[in-house]
């Protein structure tokens, strides 16, 4: 399409060429035909009566007054061989358009445009030679038109390996126009392909001491600079960075009220880490442009960087206020009030944080009824309900749906299953694990690492299937053994639970102290090691250090610990830790239990020591 119009444009410029050098006459409305007479010998022979105009339409040549001159014929016929050429073009006849093309030229060969048009077919085809000689001529007819020099110096340099006859085009066409970064783009571009960074380097510097207040020129400059001196997988040099800053700081001031130059400004700040440049940027460019969603987007997570979340927050809002239909911004604002909530846990403000997941948990719903094909926003929204939110069964329902939609990602399964574990089905959580394992090991997912193997262990222990999560703990640890101190407590307090495999029990829970000496969880595990084991006195160091290490009360400590102090009769203790642990924990009916019967057989005067607790 954009070709279609190119040609149509040249085709006009062609016509009014033409037409602006014929006659007058030939553009005057045409007479009425007069009756068809016919032609007689004798009639050719009469002579027109005096003070009578002769009839044109019995002329076999043109009155004078209606011939072309010789230069609107050629001029008419090379528009006619234009349109023909096109049409060839169009159609994929190249050879032929280049003949009909070159005879236009022949006619005008300071037609820039189409001897620009005919040089990149004859590149194309590898016909050098020829292209060359069509700029050329094109310069004899146009010497100060920049155009066909850059051509020249690309032809030079990319295809017949000439960089110093390259580099004298380029050099021409800046000194016909000194802010024309295209040509000093060339020159960088040719030094870089010489393997001379330091050469490519002086020629953005050359094109940096221009006066110009073009804005776009320092855009592309600054861009340019980047490309040289700011690499993604290496630290910038701070002067570096200074360097490329202040060619954008220019293009800033010269780009006046043009929203694009100073969107690109403001990227380029923002991905340069320079925040608090780039906000005051997009500001302005929502003045200019108060419907540019994407600029506010980009405000807001600028906003988010600079730790001004609450102003990202109502920026968010104002867009989706303005373009409800978006995804994006409920996105965007999603995650960052999942990013507050977490915040809020870690200060300790459990209510708080409630508060921002339900908000964040609506935004993510919002965004996946515009965009359902988002599988993204389906796993982040999955992992907050199963996560903070403790709304297992709801996440079931939006990975049911996901997993419908997105068949054969294995990341839906893995997060359903996990789902279905917490939602206390561990039986059902066990088979759709193993249906994550397949369909994962099917199409070579990248999640089948120790993690995973934690996980679906979890959900066997759950499901009383010991021997299945021990070995899949194993595979855990092998996958991942720097980092499995989480793993060998696990699978310790389950033998240690469970009064089973005791001696491989404290093994594995001494591994993980190993890792993390002063955890309170796992120092709780190894204290009832050690109670199973009988040896209550150690059980109980542990578990005391186990209280005094964890940085909240926990009820099964103190339930561990109350349980230790009966088995070695200290009752009024064991009553002390069972009524702190039936505090934290109400709905333990079994402790509550406990805690009634020991209480009656002390009033009663019974023996309580030795009683099994456990």
């Amino acid at each position: 399409m954009i070709l279609r119009r190119q040609r149509l444009a040249l085709a006009s410029r062609f016509l009014f060429v033409a037409i602006g050098v014929l006659p007058l006459a030939t553009i005057a409305a045409p007479p009425a035909a007069p009756k068809a007479v016919p032609v007689t010998g004798s009639a050719k022979r009469m002579p027109a009566a005096k003070g009578h105009a002769l009839d044109d339409s019995l002329r076999l040549t043109p009155a004078p007054d209606l011939e072309l001159e010789t230069q609107a014929l050629r001029k008419a016929d090379a528009l006619a061989s234009f349109v023909e050429g096109a049409r060839l073009e169009e159609t994929g006849e190249l050879d032929a358009a280049l003949i009909i093309y070159q005879k236009v030229l022949t006619v005008d060969p300071g037609e820039i445009e189409l001897a620009s048009r005919v040089a990149s077919l004859l590149t194309r085809q590898e016909d050098y030679p020829r292209a060359v000689d069509i700029l050329k001529d094109a310069l004899k007819a146009n010497p100060k038109d920049t155009g066909p020099y850059l051509q020249l110096a690309y032809i030079y340099a990319k295809h017949l390996r000439k960089p110093e006859q390259a580099l004298k085009y380029a050099n021409q066409a800046i000194a016909l126009d000194p802010e024309n970064i295209d040509a000093y783009q060339r020159i960088y571009e040719i030094e870089l392909t010489n393997g001379d960074p330091k050469k490519a380097l002086l020629a953005l510097d050359r094109a940096m001491k221009v006066n110009s207040r073009n804005g776009a020129f320092w855009t592309r400059l600054g861009k340019l600079y980047a490309s040289i001196l700011v690499k993604p997988d290496e630290e910038p040099k701070p002067e570096d960075v200074r360097r490329v800053s202040e060619v954008f700081t220019r293009a800033a001031q010269t780009g006046g009220d043009d929203a694009s130059i100073l969107q690109d400004v403001a990227d380029y700040f923002a991905a340069s880490q320079q925040i608090h440049e780039a906000i005051p940027l997009y500001l302005k460019v929502l003045e200019l442009e108060p419907e540019d969603s994407k600029a506010r987007e980009k405000l807001a997570t600028g906003f988010v960087l600079t730790n001004q979340r609450a102003k990202a927050v109502e920026v968010l809002q104002e867009i989706i206020a303005q373009h409800p239909e978006k995804y994006q911004p409920y996105d965007l604002l999603a995650q960052i009030l999942d990013d507050d909530g977490r915040a809020l846990q870690r200060a300790n403000q459990p209510e708080e944080a409630k508060a921002q997941f339900a908000k964040a948990a609506a935004a993510y719903e919002q965004a996946l009824l515009i965009r359902p094909s988002h599988a993204q926003t389906y796993l982040r929204l999955a992992e907050l309900l199963i996560g903070p939110l403790r709304q297992s069964e709801r996440a079931e329902r939006i990975l049911g749906e996901g997993r419908e939609r997105f068949r054969g990602a294995a990341e839906f399964t893995y997060l359903l299953a996990i789902a279905q574990r917490e939602a206390k089905r561990p039986q059902l959580a066990v088979i759709t694990f193993e249906e994550a394992l397949n369909e994962a090991e099917a199409n070579a997912s990248s999640f089948l690492n120790a993690r995973f193997y934690f996980d679906y262990g979890a959900a066997a222990e759950q499901a009383g299937l010991y021997d299945k999560a021990a070995d899949l703990f194993h595979q855990s640890i092998a996958l991942d053994p720097a980092n499995a101190a989480e793993v060998y407590n696990y699978m310790g307090y389950m033998f240690a639970e469970h009064n089973m495999r005791l001696d491989e029990a404290e093994e594995a829970i001494k591994k993980a102290l190993e890792m993390d000496p002063d955890n309170g969880a796992y120092l709780d595990s190894l204290g009832w090691v050690n109670f199973r084991k009988g040896r209550y006195e150690d059980a109980l160091r542990d578990l005391l250090r186990a209280a005094q290490t964890l940085t909240r009360d926990d009820p099964v400590v103190f339930e561990h610990i109350g349980d230790t102090y009966a088995k070695l009769n200290r009752v009024p203790q064991a009553l002390e830790f069972w009524q702190k642990a039936i505090a934290l924990s109400p709905q333990n009916k079994l402790l509550a239990e406990k805690i009634e019967s020991t209480t009656t057989k002390l009033s009663k005067g019974e023996p309580v020591k030795g009683q099994p607790f456990q």
